[in-house]
C-alpha cells in the first residue's frame, strides 16, 4: 500500500516538472524545421504558430534561416525576431499576418520580419489587445486592409511604437489607430515611410499619434490624417508629398505641424474641416496650398 502510494507521488511529481519545463524562453524556427520538434536550436520548429505554444510568456522566438513561417496569433508577452539580414516571412492570403489579442500588461516586439498580403490579405499587423505592441524593421505590403491596424477596445493603457518601418501598397491605411473606448491609445511612428496607400498614417476614435523623421508619400487620399474628433497628431520632421492631400484634420481633431515638407500633393497641403490644425511656421510647403484654416502656433 505503502509503495502503491509512493509510485503515485513520484508520477505526479514527475508530470509536473515535465509541464514546467515544457516552454523554454528562447526557441527557434527554420525553413527546415518540424513543429514536432521542440524548437531548440538544433531541433527547431517551421513555424511561428508551432513554436509559440513551446515558449514562456515574455520568451522569445527567433528565425534561424530565411523562410515563410506562417500567420499566427499572439495571446501572451513575447518577441519574435526575423533575424537581421535575412527574409523572415509571414505570407497569407485571405486572412491577417499576426493578430495580437495578449493580456492587459502583455508587452509584444515583432521585429526584422517582411507581411506580405499577395494582393488579398487582410491586415499585416492587429492589434486588438494588450499593453505595449513594438514593430520594429519591418517590411509590410499587399494587404486589402491596413499595414497595421490597431483596433482596440479595452479601458487599460495600451501603446503602440513603429520604428524603421516601410508599409507600402495597402488598400487602406499604412498605419491606423484607434480605441472603441478611452482612454486613448498612444502611438510613436518614428523612420518610417508609407508608400501608395490609400492613407498614409491615420489617427482615428481615442487615438494619439506621434510622427516623427517619417514621410507618407504617393497615398491616394491623404498623406496623414486624423480622422475623427477624438483624435490627436503630432507631426514633426516629417514629408507628405505627392498624395491626395498632404496633412488633413477632420471635424473636430487636432493636428500640429512643425519642421515637415508637405508638397506637390493634388488637392491640399493642408486640409482643415472644421477643426484644430496648427502650423509653428516653419513648415515647407510647395504645389498645392491651403484648405481651411491654419493656426499659427508660437515657437518657444
Amino acid at each position: 500500500m505503502k509503495t502503491s502510494n509512493v509510485v503515485k507521488f513520484l508520477a505526479v511529481v514527475i508530470m509536473g516538472t515535465g509541464l514546467m519545463y515544457g516552454q523554454a524562453s528562447r526557441t527557434w524556427v527554420s525553413g527546415v524545421g518540424d513543429d514536432a520538434n521542440p524548437c531548440s536550436r538544433t531541433a527547431p520548429c517551421k513555424t511561428f504558430a508551432g513554436a509559440i505554444s513551446k515558449t514562456a510568456a515574455g520568451g522569445e522566438i527567433d528565425a534561424l534561416d530565411p523562410a515563410g513561417y506562417g500567420a499566427l496569433t499572439i495571446t501572451k508577452a513575447i518577441t519574435i525576431d526575423g533575424g537581421g539580414g535575412q527574409v523572415a516571412s509571414v505570407l497569407v492570403s485571405g486572412t491577417n499576418g499576426i493578430v495580437v489579442q495578449a493580456g492587459a500588461n502583455d508587452v509584444v516586439i515583432l521585429r526584422n520580419l517582411r507581411f506580405n498580403g499577395i494582393g488579398t490579405g487582410l491586415n499585416g499587423i492587429r492589434f486588438l489587445s494588450g499593453k505595449d505592441l513594438n514593430v520594429e524593421n519591418c517590411f509590410i505590403f499587399g494587404f486589402t486592409q491596413n499595414g497595421i491596424d490597431i483596433a482596440l477596445n479595452q479601458a487599460t493603457p495600451a501603446s503602440v511604437h513603429v520604428i524603421n518601418t516601410i508599409l507600402k501598397n495597402n488598400g487602406g491605411s499604412g498605419i491606423r489607430a484607434a480605441n472603441a473606448v478611452v482612454p486613448n491609445v498612444l502611438v510613436e511612428v518614428d523612420h518610417t515611410q508609407a508608400l501608395i496607400d490609400a492613407i498614409g498614417f491615420e489617427a482615428n476614435t481615442n487615438s494619439r499619434m506621434v510622427v516623427n523623421n517619417s514621410a507618407a508619400e504617393n497615398a491616394t487620399s491623404d498623406g496623414m490624417k486624423a480622422s475623427a474628433a477624438t483624435a490627436q497628431m503630432t507631426i514633426s520632421n516629417s514629408d507628405a508629398s505627392f498624395n491626395g492631400n498632404g496633412i488633413t484634420a477632420a471635424s473636430g481633431s487636432s493636428v500640429n505641424v512643425a519642421f515637415s515638407s508637405i508638397a506637390y500633393n493634388t488637392t491640399c497641403a493642408f486640409n482643415n474641416s472644421v477643426s484644430t490644425m496648427g502650423s509653428f511656421g516653419n513648415n515647407r510647403i510647395a504645389g498645392a496650398g491651403n484648405c481651411g484654416t491654419i493656426v499659427p502656433l508660437s515657437q518657444q
